[in-house]
């Protein structure tokens, strides 16, 4: 993850976006603020968020409306999203939040130690997600095996226990692999 990835924190309150500031510092994560669910857009698109927290229910672009923007772009769709809300648990809201996949439903005001823990899992988590598909992507550029399996699969390796099968070779038919034992 790149080192300016931070934890977006989005609300329409001065003193809001401050007191969850102050919950998280002890983290030591970066954090980003915006104070509008487009401000908040254009920094999730920039590629610069780890994780947002984000106000259900400010002015103009809801938070809702964020993360159904959010899930429909590829390159946003995985950010882990906790939703604030200082309206009370609303059965309706829980169940959008749920479907668009929201991580989690945080009633305001916060416990800071409480949020603390759900933001150093859901971040380091996503953080470890992406670092281990670079892992892959790396790995498989070294191997060339994206192009090598298409245009040329391998045999299948021999078991170490001579009475196991030799594996079907990726690809293989049952026809050609008569044509092989004869």
């Amino acid at each position: 993850m790149q080192s300016d990835t931070r934890i977006l924190i989005v609300d329409d309150h001065e003193d809001t976006l401050y007191a969850l500031e102050s919950a998280l510092a002890p983290l030591g994560y970066q954090l980003g603020r915006a104070t509008s669910g487009d401000e908040a857009l254009k920094q999730v698109l920039r590629g610069q968020v780890g994780l947002l927290l984000l106000d259900v229910r400010m002015p103009g672009v809801s938070g809702l409306e964020v993360v159904r923007y959010m899930r429909r772009v590829e390159q946003t769709q995985h950010i882990p999203v906790i939703l604030l809300t200082g309206f009370g648990a609303d059965h309706e809201l829980t169940t959008t939040a749920f479907g668009l996949g929201v991580a989690d439903l945080v009633l305001k005001p916060v416990d800071p130690w409480a949020l603390r823990t759900k933001v150093r899992y859901l971040y380091d988590a996503h953080r470890r997600h992406l670092a281990l598909e670079r892992e892959v992507r790396r790995l498989r550029a070294l191997t060339g095996e994206h192009t090598e399996t298409a245009a040329h699969p391998r045999p299948g390796l021999p078991h170490p226990d001579a009475r196991v099968p030799t594996q079907r070779p990726m690809g293989a038919h049952a026809g050609e692999l008569e044509k092989d034992r004869t």
